[in-house]
Protein backbone atom coordinates (compact mmCIF):
# COMPACT_ATOMS: atom_id res chain seq x y z
CA UNK A 1 0.00 0.00 0.00
CA UNK A 2 1.43 3.45 -0.90
CA UNK A 3 2.11 6.00 1.81
CA UNK A 4 -0.53 8.40 3.04
CA UNK A 5 -2.17 10.53 0.36
CA UNK A 6 -1.41 14.18 1.09
CA UNK A 7 -4.14 16.42 -0.29
CA UNK A 8 -2.99 19.86 -1.40
CA UNK A 9 -6.05 20.52 -3.58
CA UNK A 10 -9.49 18.97 -3.98
CA UNK A 11 -8.42 17.55 -7.34
CA UNK A 12 -5.81 15.42 -5.56
CA UNK A 13 -8.68 13.14 -4.54
CA UNK A 14 -9.77 11.99 -8.00
CA UNK A 15 -11.04 8.60 -9.21
CA UNK A 16 -7.63 6.91 -9.07
CA UNK A 17 -7.04 8.15 -5.53
CA UNK A 18 -10.56 7.23 -4.42
CA UNK A 19 -9.90 3.65 -5.55
CA UNK A 20 -6.65 3.68 -3.60
CA UNK A 21 -8.37 4.99 -0.47
CA UNK A 22 -11.12 2.40 -0.92
CA UNK A 23 -8.42 -0.27 -0.70
CA UNK A 24 -7.08 1.15 2.56
CA UNK A 25 -4.79 4.07 1.77
CA UNK A 26 -4.72 6.80 4.40
CA UNK A 27 -5.33 10.52 3.85
CA UNK A 28 -3.85 13.74 5.20
CA UNK A 29 -5.15 17.22 4.42
CA UNK A 30 -2.29 19.65 3.85
CA UNK A 31 -2.40 22.94 5.74
CA UNK A 32 -2.79 25.22 2.68
CA UNK A 33 -5.88 23.25 1.62
CA UNK A 34 -7.22 23.33 5.18
CA UNK A 35 -6.72 27.10 5.21
CA UNK A 36 -8.65 27.45 1.95
CA UNK A 37 -11.55 25.41 3.36
CA UNK A 38 -11.52 27.53 6.53
CA UNK A 39 -11.59 30.73 4.50
CA UNK A 40 -14.71 29.63 2.61
CA UNK A 41 -16.31 28.55 5.87
CA UNK A 42 -15.69 31.95 7.47
CA UNK A 43 -17.24 33.73 4.49
CA UNK A 44 -20.28 31.44 4.59
CA UNK A 45 -20.85 31.98 8.31
CA UNK A 46 -20.64 35.71 7.71
CA UNK A 47 -23.15 35.47 4.86
CA UNK A 48 -25.58 33.65 7.13
CA UNK A 49 -25.81 36.77 9.28
CA UNK A 50 -27.60 38.52 6.43
CA UNK A 51 -31.42 38.48 6.46
CA UNK A 52 -33.29 36.02 4.29
CA UNK A 53 -33.98 32.26 4.34
CA UNK A 54 -31.30 29.66 3.58
CA UNK A 55 -32.66 26.22 2.69
CA UNK A 56 -31.94 23.57 5.30
CA UNK A 57 -30.22 26.08 7.56
CA UNK A 58 -32.84 28.62 8.58
CA UNK A 59 -35.69 26.49 7.18
CA UNK A 60 -36.81 22.90 7.17
CA UNK A 61 -36.08 20.59 4.23
CA UNK A 62 -38.25 19.20 1.45
CA UNK A 63 -41.89 20.18 1.80
CA UNK A 64 -40.99 21.81 5.13
CA UNK A 65 -38.69 24.32 3.45
CA UNK A 66 -41.51 26.85 3.86
CA UNK A 67 -41.14 26.61 7.64
CA UNK A 68 -38.81 29.17 9.20
CA UNK A 69 -36.81 27.81 12.14
CA UNK A 70 -36.32 29.88 15.27
CA UNK A 71 -32.90 30.31 16.83
CA UNK A 72 -33.40 27.56 19.42
CA UNK A 73 -34.39 25.00 16.78
CA UNK A 74 -31.51 25.99 14.50
CA UNK A 75 -29.07 25.09 17.29
CA UNK A 76 -30.24 21.46 17.15
CA UNK A 77 -31.34 21.21 13.54
CA UNK A 78 -28.09 20.18 11.82
CA UNK A 79 -27.38 17.35 14.26
CA UNK A 80 -30.93 15.99 14.00
CA UNK A 81 -31.16 16.02 10.19
CA UNK A 82 -29.70 12.50 10.01
CA UNK A 83 -32.02 10.88 12.53
CA UNK A 84 -35.34 10.58 10.71
CA UNK A 85 -33.72 10.01 7.32
CA UNK A 86 -31.51 7.04 8.23
CA UNK A 87 -34.27 4.58 7.35
CA UNK A 88 -32.20 1.98 5.47
CA UNK A 89 -31.50 -1.64 6.32
CA UNK A 90 -29.18 -4.38 5.00
CA UNK A 91 -27.81 -5.28 2.58
CA UNK A 92 -25.16 -2.65 3.31
CA UNK A 93 -22.51 -1.41 0.95
CA UNK A 94 -19.27 -3.36 1.30
CA UNK A 95 -16.43 -1.92 3.35
CA UNK A 96 -14.58 -1.01 0.18
CA UNK A 97 -17.63 0.72 -1.25
CA UNK A 98 -18.28 2.58 2.00
CA UNK A 99 -14.66 3.75 2.14
CA UNK A 100 -14.96 5.01 -1.42
CA UNK A 101 -18.15 6.87 -0.47
CA UNK A 102 -16.41 8.56 2.47
CA UNK A 103 -13.55 9.57 0.17
CA UNK A 104 -15.91 10.97 -2.46
CA UNK A 105 -17.84 12.87 0.25
CA UNK A 106 -14.56 14.39 1.42
CA UNK A 107 -13.64 15.33 -2.16
CA UNK A 108 -16.86 17.27 -2.68
CA UNK A 109 -16.43 19.06 0.64
CA UNK A 110 -12.92 20.12 -0.34
CA UNK A 111 -14.34 21.78 -3.46
CA UNK A 112 -15.62 24.49 -1.09
CA UNK A 113 -19.24 24.79 -2.25
CA UNK A 114 -20.55 23.00 0.84
CA UNK A 115 -18.84 25.55 3.14
CA UNK A 116 -18.19 23.00 5.89
CA UNK A 117 -15.54 23.29 8.59
CA UNK A 118 -12.02 21.95 8.35
CA UNK A 119 -12.92 19.89 11.40
CA UNK A 120 -15.61 17.97 9.51
CA UNK A 121 -13.21 17.29 6.63
CA UNK A 122 -10.60 16.03 9.08
CA UNK A 123 -13.20 13.87 10.80
CA UNK A 124 -13.93 12.14 7.48
CA UNK A 125 -10.20 11.61 6.97
CA UNK A 126 -9.87 10.27 10.52
CA UNK A 127 -12.69 7.79 9.93
CA UNK A 128 -10.91 6.52 6.82
CA UNK A 129 -7.54 6.33 8.54
CA UNK A 130 -9.04 4.38 11.45
CA UNK A 131 -11.06 2.23 9.01
CA UNK A 132 -14.33 3.11 10.73
CA UNK A 133 -16.87 3.05 7.91
CA UNK A 134 -20.62 3.68 7.85
CA UNK A 135 -23.28 1.04 7.37
CA UNK A 136 -24.91 2.46 4.23
CA UNK A 137 -27.92 0.73 2.62
CA UNK A 138 -27.36 -0.41 -0.95
CA UNK A 139 -31.02 -0.52 -2.03
CA UNK A 140 -34.46 0.78 -1.07
CA UNK A 141 -33.36 4.32 -1.91
CA UNK A 142 -36.34 6.19 -3.31
CA UNK A 143 -35.31 9.72 -2.37
CA UNK A 144 -34.32 12.43 -4.78
CA UNK A 145 -30.53 12.42 -4.57
CA UNK A 146 -28.91 10.23 -1.93
CA UNK A 147 -30.54 11.55 1.23
CA UNK A 148 -31.22 8.11 2.76
CA UNK A 149 -27.75 6.75 2.06
CA UNK A 150 -26.04 9.97 3.13
CA UNK A 151 -28.08 10.13 6.32
CA UNK A 152 -26.48 6.82 7.27
CA UNK A 153 -23.03 8.15 6.36
CA UNK A 154 -23.63 11.34 8.34
CA UNK A 155 -25.02 9.44 11.31
CA UNK A 156 -21.65 7.74 11.69
CA UNK A 157 -20.00 11.16 11.86
CA UNK A 158 -22.33 12.32 14.62
CA UNK A 159 -22.26 9.00 16.46
CA UNK A 160 -26.01 8.47 16.17
CA UNK A 161 -25.96 5.78 13.49
CA UNK A 162 -24.17 2.53 12.73
CA UNK A 163 -20.77 1.42 11.54
CA UNK A 164 -19.95 -1.71 9.59
CA UNK A 165 -18.56 -4.43 11.78
CA UNK A 166 -15.21 -5.98 10.81
CA UNK A 167 -17.07 -8.79 9.00
CA UNK A 168 -18.39 -6.20 6.54
CA UNK A 169 -21.91 -7.62 6.81
CA UNK A 170 -23.33 -6.71 10.20
CA UNK A 171 -23.53 -3.29 11.82
CA UNK A 172 -22.70 -2.03 15.29
CA UNK A 173 -23.50 1.26 17.05
CA UNK A 174 -21.47 4.14 15.68
CA UNK A 175 -20.64 5.39 19.17
CA UNK A 176 -19.01 2.05 20.03
CA UNK A 177 -17.02 1.95 16.79
CA UNK A 178 -15.81 5.52 17.24
CA UNK A 179 -14.78 4.89 20.85
CA UNK A 180 -12.90 1.73 19.91
CA UNK A 181 -10.92 3.75 17.36
CA UNK A 182 -10.20 6.57 19.80
CA UNK A 183 -12.54 8.97 17.99
CA UNK A 184 -15.43 11.06 19.24
CA UNK A 185 -18.76 11.92 17.64
CA UNK A 186 -18.45 15.16 15.69
CA UNK A 187 -20.90 17.94 16.64
CA UNK A 188 -22.11 19.53 13.43
CA UNK A 189 -21.95 23.26 12.94
CA UNK A 190 -24.32 25.46 11.02
CA UNK A 191 -25.13 24.08 7.53
CA UNK A 192 -23.00 20.94 8.01
CA UNK A 193 -25.96 18.62 8.44
CA UNK A 194 -27.59 19.65 5.18
CA UNK A 195 -24.18 19.51 3.48
CA UNK A 196 -23.76 15.88 4.55
CA UNK A 197 -27.10 15.03 2.91
CA UNK A 198 -26.54 16.72 -0.45
CA UNK A 199 -24.84 15.63 -3.67
CA UNK A 200 -24.16 12.24 -5.21
CA UNK A 201 -20.88 11.14 -3.61
CA UNK A 202 -22.02 7.55 -3.01
CA UNK A 203 -23.05 6.99 -6.61
CA UNK A 204 -19.83 8.67 -7.73
CA UNK A 205 -17.83 6.31 -5.54
CA UNK A 206 -19.66 3.23 -6.80
CA UNK A 207 -19.18 4.40 -10.38
CA UNK A 208 -15.45 4.81 -9.77
CA UNK A 209 -15.22 1.20 -8.58
CA UNK A 210 -17.48 -0.35 -11.22
CA UNK A 211 -15.75 1.50 -14.05
CA UNK A 212 -12.46 -0.14 -13.15
CA UNK A 213 -14.11 -3.55 -12.90
CA UNK A 214 -15.91 -3.14 -16.22
CA UNK A 215 -12.57 -2.50 -17.94
CA UNK A 216 -10.98 -5.52 -16.27
CA UNK A 217 -13.86 -7.76 -17.31
CA UNK A 218 -13.77 -6.45 -20.87
CA UNK A 219 -10.16 -7.53 -21.12
CA UNK A 220 -11.00 -10.93 -19.59
CA UNK A 221 -13.68 -11.29 -22.26
CA UNK A 222 -11.18 -10.45 -25.00
CA UNK A 223 -8.77 -13.10 -23.68
CA UNK A 224 -11.38 -15.84 -23.16
CA UNK A 225 -13.16 -15.22 -26.46
CA UNK A 226 -9.93 -14.64 -28.36
CA UNK A 227 -8.69 -18.02 -27.17
CA UNK A 228 -11.98 -19.57 -28.31
CA UNK A 229 -11.56 -17.95 -31.73
CA UNK A 230 -8.25 -19.74 -32.13
CA UNK A 231 -9.57 -23.04 -30.77
CA UNK A 232 -12.50 -23.09 -33.21
CA UNK A 233 -10.38 -21.98 -36.15
CA UNK A 234 -12.63 -18.98 -36.77
CA UNK A 235 -11.84 -16.83 -39.80
CA UNK A 236 -9.82 -13.76 -38.81
CA UNK A 237 -11.33 -11.31 -41.32
CA UNK A 238 -13.70 -9.70 -38.76
CA UNK A 239 -10.67 -8.64 -36.69
CA UNK A 240 -8.78 -6.89 -39.47
CA UNK A 241 -7.51 -3.39 -38.58
CA UNK A 242 -8.98 -2.23 -41.89
CA UNK A 243 -12.46 -2.48 -40.35
CA UNK A 244 -11.82 0.08 -37.60
CA UNK A 245 -11.63 3.21 -39.72
CA UNK A 246 -12.53 6.26 -37.64
CA UNK A 247 -13.17 4.21 -34.49
CA UNK A 248 -10.37 4.21 -31.93
CA UNK A 249 -12.21 1.94 -29.49
CA UNK A 250 -12.89 -0.65 -32.17
CA UNK A 251 -9.28 -0.47 -33.35
CA UNK A 252 -8.05 -1.17 -29.81
CA UNK A 253 -10.51 -4.05 -29.36
CA UNK A 254 -9.57 -5.70 -32.65
CA UNK A 255 -5.88 -5.33 -31.89
CA UNK A 256 -6.38 -7.05 -28.53
CA UNK A 257 -8.31 -9.91 -30.17
CA UNK A 258 -5.58 -10.42 -32.78
CA UNK A 259 -2.96 -10.37 -30.04
CA UNK A 260 -4.75 -13.19 -28.17
CA UNK A 261 -6.01 -15.32 -31.07
CA UNK A 262 -3.00 -15.03 -33.36
CA UNK A 263 -3.18 -15.67 -37.10
CA UNK A 264 -4.58 -18.87 -38.56
CA UNK A 265 -3.66 -19.36 -42.24
CA UNK A 266 -6.19 -22.19 -42.61
CA UNK A 267 -9.49 -21.31 -40.86
CA UNK A 268 -12.18 -23.99 -40.64
CA UNK A 269 -14.78 -21.95 -42.53
CA UNK A 270 -15.12 -18.76 -44.53
CA UNK A 271 -17.44 -17.27 -41.92
CA UNK A 272 -17.65 -17.99 -38.19
CA UNK A 273 -20.93 -17.72 -36.27
CA UNK A 274 -21.95 -14.13 -35.57
CA UNK A 275 -21.21 -14.30 -31.84
CA UNK A 276 -17.52 -14.64 -32.76
CA UNK A 277 -17.61 -11.90 -35.40
CA UNK A 278 -19.26 -9.22 -33.23
CA UNK A 279 -16.78 -9.55 -30.37
CA UNK A 280 -14.85 -6.47 -31.46
CA UNK A 281 -17.86 -4.14 -31.70
CA UNK A 282 -19.22 -5.45 -28.37
CA UNK A 283 -15.92 -4.73 -26.62
CA UNK A 284 -15.66 -1.33 -28.29
CA UNK A 285 -19.15 -0.34 -27.20
CA UNK A 286 -18.44 -1.32 -23.60
CA UNK A 287 -15.24 0.74 -23.74
CA UNK A 288 -17.13 3.77 -25.04
CA UNK A 289 -19.81 3.46 -22.35
CA UNK A 290 -17.18 3.09 -19.64
CA UNK A 291 -15.37 6.20 -20.85
CA UNK A 292 -18.68 8.08 -20.75
CA UNK A 293 -19.15 6.91 -17.16
CA UNK A 294 -15.67 8.14 -16.25
CA UNK A 295 -16.54 11.55 -17.69
CA UNK A 296 -19.78 11.67 -15.68
CA UNK A 297 -17.83 10.84 -12.52
CA UNK A 298 -15.42 13.70 -13.18
CA UNK A 299 -18.36 16.06 -13.59
CA UNK A 300 -19.95 14.84 -10.36
CA UNK A 301 -16.76 15.10 -8.32
CA UNK A 302 -15.72 18.49 -9.64
CA UNK A 303 -19.10 20.12 -10.24
CA UNK A 304 -21.53 21.91 -7.95
CA UNK A 305 -23.48 19.19 -6.16
CA UNK A 306 -24.36 20.89 -2.87
CA UNK A 307 -27.68 22.65 -2.29
CA UNK A 308 -27.62 25.34 -1.23
CA UNK A 309 -24.11 25.80 -2.59
CA UNK A 310 -22.01 28.71 -1.37
CA UNK A 311 -20.79 30.41 -4.55
CA UNK A 312 -19.44 33.93 -4.99
CA UNK A 313 -20.44 34.87 -1.47
CA UNK A 314 -24.06 33.74 -1.70
CA UNK A 315 -26.11 30.61 -1.07
CA UNK A 316 -27.55 29.22 -4.31
CA UNK A 317 -30.10 26.42 -4.50
CA UNK A 318 -29.15 23.73 -7.01
CA UNK A 319 -30.21 20.38 -8.42
CA UNK A 320 -26.67 19.04 -8.24
CA UNK A 321 -27.89 16.13 -6.13
CA UNK A 322 -30.08 14.80 -8.94
CA UNK A 323 -27.56 12.29 -10.30
CA UNK A 324 -29.33 11.52 -13.58
CA UNK A 325 -26.09 11.99 -15.53
CA UNK A 326 -24.46 9.25 -13.48
CA UNK A 327 -27.56 7.05 -13.43
CA UNK A 328 -28.05 7.12 -17.20
CA UNK A 329 -24.40 6.36 -17.94
CA UNK A 330 -24.35 3.56 -15.37
CA UNK A 331 -27.42 2.06 -17.04
CA UNK A 332 -25.69 2.30 -20.42
CA UNK A 333 -22.70 0.33 -19.12
CA UNK A 334 -25.14 -2.27 -17.74
CA UNK A 335 -26.69 -2.76 -21.18
CA UNK A 336 -23.24 -3.03 -22.79
CA UNK A 337 -22.16 -5.63 -20.22
CA UNK A 338 -25.35 -7.62 -20.81
CA UNK A 339 -24.74 -7.64 -24.55
CA UNK A 340 -21.19 -8.88 -24.04
CA UNK A 341 -22.53 -11.66 -21.79
CA UNK A 342 -25.08 -12.63 -24.44
CA UNK A 343 -22.31 -13.04 -27.01
CA UNK A 344 -20.32 -15.13 -24.52
CA UNK A 345 -23.23 -17.52 -23.91
CA UNK A 346 -23.80 -17.82 -27.66
CA UNK A 347 -20.13 -18.65 -28.30
CA UNK A 348 -20.25 -21.32 -25.62
CA UNK A 349 -23.22 -22.89 -27.40
CA UNK A 350 -21.26 -22.92 -30.65
CA UNK A 351 -18.35 -24.63 -28.86
CA UNK A 352 -20.70 -27.55 -28.15
CA UNK A 353 -21.44 -27.96 -31.86
CA UNK A 354 -19.16 -30.42 -33.65
CA UNK A 355 -19.95 -28.70 -36.96
CA UNK A 356 -18.28 -25.53 -35.67
CA UNK A 357 -15.34 -27.05 -33.80
CA UNK A 358 -14.71 -30.45 -35.37
CA UNK A 359 -14.58 -31.79 -31.81
CA UNK A 360 -16.87 -34.33 -30.09
CA UNK A 361 -20.40 -33.01 -29.68
CA UNK A 362 -21.08 -31.20 -26.39
CA UNK A 363 -17.34 -31.34 -25.62
CA UNK A 364 -17.28 -34.76 -24.01
CA UNK A 365 -14.93 -37.66 -24.60
CA UNK A 366 -17.89 -40.09 -24.37
CA UNK A 367 -20.95 -38.71 -26.21
CA UNK A 368 -24.10 -40.46 -25.07
CA UNK A 369 -22.58 -41.74 -21.86
CA UNK A 370 -21.61 -38.24 -20.73
CA UNK A 371 -23.54 -34.99 -21.17
CA UNK A 372 -20.47 -32.82 -21.54
CA UNK A 373 -21.00 -29.10 -21.09
CA UNK A 374 -24.58 -28.80 -22.31
CA UNK A 375 -25.81 -28.00 -18.78
CA UNK A 376 -22.97 -25.52 -18.31
CA UNK A 377 -24.37 -23.63 -21.27
CA UNK A 378 -27.82 -23.77 -19.68
CA UNK A 379 -26.38 -22.16 -16.55
CA UNK A 380 -24.94 -19.38 -18.70
CA UNK A 381 -28.34 -18.94 -20.35
CA UNK A 382 -29.97 -18.61 -16.93
CA UNK A 383 -27.48 -15.95 -15.87
CA UNK A 384 -27.96 -14.00 -19.09
CA UNK A 385 -31.73 -14.18 -18.63
CA UNK A 386 -31.39 -12.70 -15.14
CA UNK A 387 -29.10 -9.99 -16.46
CA UNK A 388 -31.58 -9.14 -19.19
CA UNK A 389 -34.41 -8.76 -16.66
CA UNK A 390 -32.26 -6.47 -14.51
CA UNK A 391 -31.11 -4.35 -17.45
CA UNK A 392 -34.28 -2.25 -17.47
CA UNK A 393 -32.96 1.31 -16.93
CA UNK A 394 -33.07 2.06 -13.22
CA UNK A 395 -32.94 5.79 -13.93
CA UNK A 396 -36.56 5.77 -15.15
CA UNK A 397 -39.76 5.36 -13.16
CA UNK A 398 -40.16 8.42 -10.94
CA UNK A 399 -42.68 8.41 -8.09
CA UNK A 400 -43.75 11.53 -6.22
CA UNK A 401 -42.45 11.92 -2.65
CA UNK A 402 -42.31 14.68 -0.02
CA UNK A 403 -45.90 15.72 -0.73
CA UNK A 404 -44.93 16.52 -4.29
CA UNK A 405 -41.89 18.67 -3.48
CA UNK A 406 -39.68 15.85 -4.77
CA UNK A 407 -41.66 14.57 -7.74
CA UNK A 408 -38.83 12.93 -9.71
CA UNK A 409 -35.83 10.76 -8.83
CA UNK A 410 -32.87 9.40 -10.79
CA UNK A 411 -32.34 6.28 -8.60
CA UNK A 412 -28.62 6.62 -9.29
CA UNK A 413 -27.55 4.25 -6.52
CA UNK A 414 -29.95 1.62 -7.86
CA UNK A 415 -28.30 2.07 -11.27
CA UNK A 416 -24.92 1.46 -9.64
CA UNK A 417 -26.23 -1.63 -7.85
CA UNK A 418 -27.69 -3.01 -11.08
CA UNK A 419 -24.39 -2.51 -12.88
CA UNK A 420 -22.57 -4.34 -10.10
CA UNK A 421 -24.95 -7.27 -10.51
CA UNK A 422 -24.50 -7.20 -14.29
CA UNK A 423 -20.72 -7.33 -13.93
CA UNK A 424 -21.06 -10.29 -11.56
CA UNK A 425 -23.19 -11.99 -14.20
CA UNK A 426 -20.71 -11.23 -16.96
CA UNK A 427 -17.90 -12.76 -14.90
CA UNK A 428 -19.99 -15.89 -14.34
CA UNK A 429 -20.87 -16.32 -18.01
CA UNK A 430 -17.23 -15.80 -18.99
CA UNK A 431 -16.26 -18.52 -16.50
CA UNK A 432 -18.67 -20.87 -18.29
CA UNK A 433 -17.18 -19.92 -21.66
CA UNK A 434 -13.66 -20.41 -20.33
CA UNK A 435 -14.60 -23.90 -19.15
CA UNK A 436 -15.79 -24.65 -22.69
CA UNK A 437 -12.56 -23.34 -24.20
CA UNK A 438 -10.51 -25.37 -21.71
CA UNK A 439 -12.48 -28.53 -22.47
CA UNK A 440 -12.07 -27.94 -26.21
CA UNK A 441 -8.30 -27.64 -25.80
CA UNK A 442 -8.17 -30.90 -23.84
CA UNK A 443 -10.06 -32.64 -26.63
CA UNK A 444 -8.37 -31.01 -29.62
CA UNK A 445 -5.05 -29.59 -28.43
CA UNK A 446 -3.74 -26.05 -28.28
CA UNK A 447 -3.52 -24.16 -31.56
CA UNK A 448 0.02 -23.11 -32.36
CA UNK A 449 -1.16 -19.59 -33.24
CA UNK A 450 -2.23 -18.67 -29.70
CA UNK A 451 -0.88 -15.48 -28.16
CA UNK A 452 0.86 -15.32 -24.80
CA UNK A 453 -2.21 -14.29 -22.78
CA UNK A 454 -4.20 -17.17 -24.27
CA UNK A 455 -1.55 -19.61 -23.07
CA UNK A 456 -1.51 -17.96 -19.66
CA UNK A 457 -5.23 -18.22 -19.06
CA UNK A 458 -5.26 -21.82 -20.31
CA UNK A 459 -2.38 -22.65 -17.97
CA UNK A 460 -4.23 -21.05 -15.07
CA UNK A 461 -7.45 -22.89 -15.93
CA UNK A 462 -5.64 -26.22 -16.14
CA UNK A 463 -4.03 -25.59 -12.75
CA UNK A 464 -7.40 -24.75 -11.17
CA UNK A 465 -9.42 -27.69 -12.55
CA UNK A 466 -9.38 -31.48 -12.20
CA UNK A 467 -7.76 -33.37 -15.08
CA UNK A 468 -9.78 -34.93 -17.88
CA UNK A 469 -13.03 -34.16 -19.70
CA UNK A 470 -15.37 -36.72 -18.14
CA UNK A 471 -18.58 -35.54 -16.50
CA UNK A 472 -18.24 -34.21 -12.97
CA UNK A 473 -19.99 -31.52 -10.90
CA UNK A 474 -18.99 -28.74 -13.30
CA UNK A 475 -20.40 -26.10 -10.96
CA UNK A 476 -17.23 -26.52 -8.91
CA UNK A 477 -15.17 -25.88 -12.03
CA UNK A 478 -17.10 -22.69 -12.73
CA UNK A 479 -16.53 -21.51 -9.17
CA UNK A 480 -12.80 -22.13 -9.57
CA UNK A 481 -12.69 -20.29 -12.90
CA UNK A 482 -14.53 -17.27 -11.50
CA UNK A 483 -11.21 -16.23 -9.98
CA UNK A 484 -9.86 -15.90 -13.51
CA UNK A 485 -12.82 -14.01 -14.96
CA UNK A 486 -14.15 -11.92 -12.08
CA UNK A 487 -12.00 -8.91 -12.86
CA UNK A 488 -10.46 -8.88 -9.39
CA UNK A 489 -7.56 -11.32 -9.83
CA UNK A 490 -4.73 -11.36 -12.32
CA UNK A 491 -3.22 -14.80 -11.88
CA UNK A 492 -3.20 -15.53 -15.58
CA UNK A 493 -0.99 -12.52 -16.28
CA UNK A 494 1.99 -14.35 -14.81
CA UNK A 495 4.60 -15.11 -17.48
CA UNK A 496 3.85 -18.16 -19.60
CA UNK A 497 6.67 -20.68 -19.58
Amino acid sequence: MPGALVLTAAEDLGPVEIRSVARGRQIRIAEPLAAAVASVRAAAVSALESPGPVYGVTTGMGDQSQLELDAAVRERHQDTLMLGRAVGSPPWLTRRQARAALAARLRTFLNGDAAVTVGLCRQLAALLNADVVPAVPSTGLGAAGEIIALAHLGALVTGSGSALAPDGVTARPAADALAAAGLRPFPLGVKEGVALLEGVPTTSALAVLTSERARQLADRAAVVAGTGIAVTGAHRDPYSPLLARGDAELAAALERIREVAGFDPAPRALQAPLSFRVLGPALAHLARCTSALDAAVERALGGVSDSPAFIDGAFVGSAGFDGFDLAATLDAVTVAACHLAETSAARLHRLLDDRVTGLPRQLTDSPGLHAGLVAVHKRAVGVVHRMRREAVPACLGSVETSLGQEDVQSFSMESARTLGSALDGLAEVLACELLGVHQAVLLGGRPVCLGADAHRILDAAAAALPPGTSDRPFGRDIDALLDLTSGSVKRFTEPHQ
